[in-house]
């Protein structure tokens, strides 16, 4: 787990460059469903008379979902493997999400601007497909993508740069015109060591993450200093 940071400043890097395409990661970023993978996680271990601990949530935040569930197996001594876990947590998700889950304020807005901009963007999430599908779905924003990148389409996911380089290579853009929006530390590693200048949404999962080496950290995701990068300004 990386050390906190309580005195970012809104640009934590100055040097101009113009946007081409940006990438979007999901969970916690475009809507609020990291509760509802908290509430699924501690179901899931509670059956089996365990606890999912701050510490475990944070050590697997952002990462695929194999290394999600190889933690669960390992930190609880599990006698199921990793995939029969990872079955039965996707089931109790899907499940979850029936009870709602809020899309995170100034998402829509953003979109909104982006298509005045003329930027096209995309999702790069380590959920499965299926798991992102459903997720997307919501406010219909599953419609307003150029397409959505999983952890089935990579053989490395986050912190590996694999997926923001996919991503950078079918926009036809390099990666360092790719604007990668993320809020997990794995995100923010994989963003960088593809190359691409990375925005942070700072939220109540995050608070202890380093993102001291992201070109801006913002708790909206409309907030003027990110529609300003956007510009150009």
């Amino acid at each position: 787990m990386t050390d906190i940071k309580n005195s970012e400043s809104p640009s934590l890097d100055a040097t101009p460059f113009r946007v081409a395409a940006v990438a979007f990661d999901m969970d916690g970023l475009m809507f609020d469903t990291e509760a509802v993978y908290d509430k699924t996680a501690s179901i899931l271990l509670g059956r089996r008379g365990c606890e999912y601990t701050d510490e475990l949530r944070n050590e697997i935040m952002g990462r695929p979902p194999e290394y999600c569930f190889r933690r669960m197996v390992e930190s609880c001594s599990l006698k199921e493997s990793w995939q029969e876990i990872a079955r039965e947590n996707e089931e109790i998700f899907i499940e979850q999400l029936k009870g709602g889950y809020a899309t995170t304020p100034g998402l829509l807005e953003l979109f909104d601007e982006l298509d005045r901009l003329g930027i096209p963007r995309c999702v790069c999430t380590s959920s499965k497909r299926f798991v992102a599908g459903e997720v997307l779905k919501k406010d219909g924003v599953n419609k307003r993508l150029d397409f959505v990148l999983t952890s089935e389409d990579v053989v490395n996911g986050k912190p590996d740069p694999e997926v923001y380089l996919k991503a950078a290579e079918r926009f036809g853009v390099a990666p360092e015109s790719t604007l990668v929006l993320e809020d997990s530390a794995a995100g923010c590693a994989s963003a960088l060591a593809a190359g691409c200048p990375c925005c942070m949404l700072r939220a109540y999962h995050n608070v202890s993450v380093d993102f001291s080496r992201a070109r801006l950290v913002v708790e909206r995701l409309d907030a003027p200093e990110l529609f300003a990068l956007l510009r150009g300004y």
